[in-house]
């Protein structure tokens, strides 16, 4: 009963992780599309009647603002402005490190050494982990994702021989937990070839 009522839970919890921004996301999108119509509402006469004028002509002026910040992020001043923001304000929000972390890590661009895949060593089997965090003293933060909500899971630490660092993709190893340990085979190919 204990286990089911954790897998309920694992489960929720990932469902939770993975739809709540998403739908603040497009609340918040929505919300700021609304504050624009004023502003696009005289051009709207220029579009045909049939057309959603004031909604596209919202999304799109949203779109190319997001586009300007994008842009504005990669120069030197606008780098630096964004560090200071992120450390004064954002880094002060609960779980913002990690998301944060996790978002790069996602889109292929993580500079941390952080959410590095690997398989652990538990007992009867290997598991499939992500390492967080290494000790001076060789021990291992890692974070033992649930199978098919890999954002939701455990914590431990463990000695360094027990963890095993895969040289595979970060999206590898979420599409093998994921997918219910589907192309774990290959994870375990790397573990081997690694410790050739």
């Amino acid at each position: 009963m204990r286990f089911v009522r954790e897998c309920v839970q694992n489960v929720l919890v990932g469902g939770v992780l993975v739809v709540l921004p998403i739908y603040l996301a497009l609340v918040v999108l929505l919300k700021i599309m609304q504050s624009l119509a004023p502003v696009v509402r005289p051009f709207t006469r220029l579009l045909p009647a049939w057309v959603p004028a004031e909604h596209l002509l919202s999304l799109v002026l949203v779109l190319l603002v997001c586009c300007l910040i994008g842009v504005a992020v990669r120069t030197r001043l606008g780098h630096r402005l964004r560090e200071r923001l992120e450390t004064a304000l954002f880094e002060r929000l609960p779980g913002y490190g990690l998301f944060r972390s996790l978002t790069q890590r996602l889109a292929g661009e993580g500079r941390e050494n952080v959410w590095k895949p690997a398989l652990a060593d538990m007992g009867d089997g290997l598991v499939p982990v992500f390492i967080i965090e290494e000790f001076e003293d060789g021990r291992c933060t890692v974070f033992v994702p649930s199978v098919p909500t890999p954002f939701a899971g455990a914590v431990y630490i463990l000695s360094g021989d027990r963890v095993h660092a895969l040289d595979v993709p970060f999206t590898q190893a979420i599409q093998a937990i994921s997918s219910w340990g589907a192309g774990a085979k290959a994870l375990v190919a790397a573990m081997t070839k690694a410790e050739r």
